[in-house]
């Protein structure tokens, strides 16, 4: 089995078991202190990495403040939201949520991103999203809850924040070092976030901590975020990016498994059917790229041999 290949399946279970970590370490402290927590702890080793790699710094103020703006939405606004949200709802659920990443993407990118048009396909990829997201909502409202409403509704909207922050990195960051982004971002976003965890949520060390939360806390920030981040941009470099993008697809799968399987979640036909429906239209965008991509390939191959036989 190839390396690339092996590092997609470690991400794709890595970033699918997240979820359950995060629901673990909610049973003990608050939302805002333990996101901060997390970040707090992943960018100071990141930033170990960026110094010991000895990767180039961004030399002017603007490219700082780009740094802080994305790093406020897609770390401080972002895993706020999600947890926050994911006390309320189960963590397969709130993987599926955050698929919905690529669909708002690629309104952000419609806008910000001259060779990343809307299309009609990608048009109905999102129609039938927003179908299975409507399913899901349904089912939280009937059965779950106004909470789990509201919980649903902040997992949506930090995957709105994570499409805005990839558009932005991608439209006005692209000449910072990858790893620079990861890191500056991160110690970005974590002040808001532990500032607000002060307001709201005290003293961290007056919460009540247990080996199960600092066993959370620890593999969130090591392997969800330091390790995850590594090899996601390792893996960028080694294949094409729509096979990483497929990564999305297969995490809720895996999330809502093991959110079954270790916590017996349940698992409505309404959320299944729901899940469903959201991972079919997100397919539809994903692929849309890789089909004119191909179709492209196999233009220019004609011309070429047009252009020898002549």
């Amino acid at each position: 089995m190839k390396t690339p290949l092996i590092v997609w399946l470690v991400l794709c279970l890595i970033w699918g078991s997240t979820w359950l970590f995060i629901k673990l370490g909610l049973r003990d402290l608050p939302p805002f202190t333990f996101a901060g927590l997390r970040f707090l702890l992943a960018s100071a080793i990141l930033w170990a990495i960026v110094i010991a790699w000895r990767r180039p710094l961004p030399k002017s103020g603007r490219d700082w403040l780009k740094l802080a703006w994305v790093g406020t939405i897609s770390i401080a606004l972002n895993f706020g939201l999600i947890f926050w949200g994911e006390q309320h709802i189960n963590s397969g659920l709130a993987a599926v949520l955050q698929a919905t990443i690529p669909a708002f993407g690629l309104i952000f990118a419609h806008y910000h991103l001259p060779n990343e048009r809307l299309t009609a396909r990608k048009l109905a990829g999102v129609a039938i999203g927003v179908a299975g997201i409507s399913l899901i909502f349904y089912d939280q409202m009937k059965i779950e809850g106004a909470m789990a409403l509201q919980g649903g509704v902040a997992l949506l909207l930090s995957s709105v924040c994570v499409a805005y922050a990839n558009v932005f990195i991608k439209a006005r960051c692209q000449h910072i070092d990858s790893s620079v982004i990861a890191a500056g971002q991160m110690v970005c976003g974590v002040i808001p976030l532990l500032a607000l965890a002060a307001v709201r949520e005290g003293n961290p060390f007056d919460h009540r901590w247990s080996a199960q939360s600092a066993l959370a806390l620890a593999y969130l920030a090591l392997i969800g975020s330091v390790l995850g981040f590594l090899l996601y941009f390792w893996l960028v470099t080694k294949i094409e990016v729509t096979k990483t993008m497929l990564i999305s697809l297969v995490t809720p799968v895996t999330a809502l498994l093991i959110g079954k399987l270790t916590l017996n979640e349940r698992l409505s036909w309404r959320i299944a059917a729901g899940s469903a429906t959201i991972l079919t239209g997100i397919w539809l965008i994903v692929f849309q790229r890789r089909a004119r991509a191909g179709m492209m390939e196999r233009w220019q191959k004609q011309s070429d041999s047009t252009g020898e036989s002549e």
